[in-house]
């Protein structure tokens, strides 16, 4: 098993996205057969009825994760609530899920999102290039 630093979790639901501020988390890599990862966020208790309504419907939600630090391109797993613990002000919530393969490299996406966008040419190098740097949050579809 590899552990490592929770830099941020975001959740993502067709359209809909919820930012979880974190206080602390961990992802580990179970490196098993399946591939599995477990994703471990300690936030604020104010979320505990969105993620108890996820936990109750066992829907699949893709997690949107930055490992160790900001400069890192995130992460998309496809993922299940397997965990959640609610104390005075705070929950945790465990994930359990696999990295989405396919459509999860950000340079994929951030270029299917600049073709869909209509840019071609010079254009477009300019604009993935800014892109590329600044890193903005992209909206991922399942597959």
């Amino acid at each position: 098993m590899k552990t490592f630093k929770l830099y941020s979790l975001e959740v993502l639901e067709g359209d809909t996205s919820v930012e979880v501020p974190l206080e602390d988390g961990l992802i580990l890599n179970k490196e098993d057969e399946h591939s599995t990862w477990l994703i471990e966020a300690y936030t604020d208790s104010s979320l505990y009825d969105f993620f108890k309504q996820m936990q109750a419907e066992n829907r699949e939600v893709i997690a949107e994760v930055v490992i160790t630090k900001k400069e890192n391109v995130p992460a998309y797993f496809q993922t299940r609530i397997v965990s959640l613990l609610k104390f005075d002000q705070h929950i945790s919530i465990l994930l359990e899920g696999q990295m989405r393969r396919n459509k999860s490299d950000y340079s994929e996406l951030l270029l299917e999102d600049l073709l869909q966008k209509g840019l071609q040419g010079q254009p477009l190098l300019l604009e993935f290039k800014e892109k590329m740097q600044s890193k903005p949050k992209l909206k991922v579809t399942k597959p």
